[in-house]
């Protein structure tokens, strides 16, 4: 698979799944993750935007280390995504309107005006995706490797990194 075609099928994935996990790093050194919306994406152009809270832990934790990572899970549960990036905590009237939906109303009791709006754009450096495939056949070739003690790691499905 050429370069383009991962970076193709990464922003397909993350356009077809609405929440990722974002995990940051506190002031211990702990991971915390939390569900966000992922409101818009280009891989291309190196932006994944989020709408957040202000204050909140996940802002606080970006302050101190922007350094994040993005999990995305697919419905039927047989594709997975890491993408690992740097946070950027973003004030831009133009790009809040842009990413807006009235959905945020639910959330946010002043609507976009409200000062608790943040916008969030990570910067992805790279990502990891896994794809399982037939998930009968890998239960099959799980049990047969487990009889012959072979390893059948290769053959259960799609896995591919790439620097972004």
């Amino acid at each position: 698979m050429s370069k383009q075609q991962q970076m193709d099928k990464v922003q397909a994935m993350v356009n077809e799944i609405e929440y990722t996990m974002l995990t940051t790093r506190t002031h211990e050194d702990h991971l915390h993750s939390c569900p966000m919306n992922t409101t818009e994406t280009s891989i291309g152009a190196k932006e994944i935007w989020f709408i957040g809270h202000s204050p909140s832990e996940t802002v606080n934790n970006i302050k101190k280390n922007p350094q994040v990572n993005l999990a995305y899970v697919s419905q039927d549960d047989k594709q997975y995504l890491s993408i690992t990036g740097k946070a950027e905590l973003v004030e831009d009237k133009d790009k809040l309107d842009e990413l807006w939906s009235m959905a945020y109303n639910a959330y946010f009791e002043q609507g976009k005006e409200d000062p608790k709006v943040q916008l969030i754009k990570v910067v992805p450096q790279g990502a990891e995706y896994w794809a399982n495939g037939n998930a009968i056949a890998s239960a099959v070739k799980m049990t047969a490797a487990a009889v012959t003690d072979n390893a059948i790691e290769k053959s259960l499905g799609d896995n591919f990194s790439i620097e972004l």
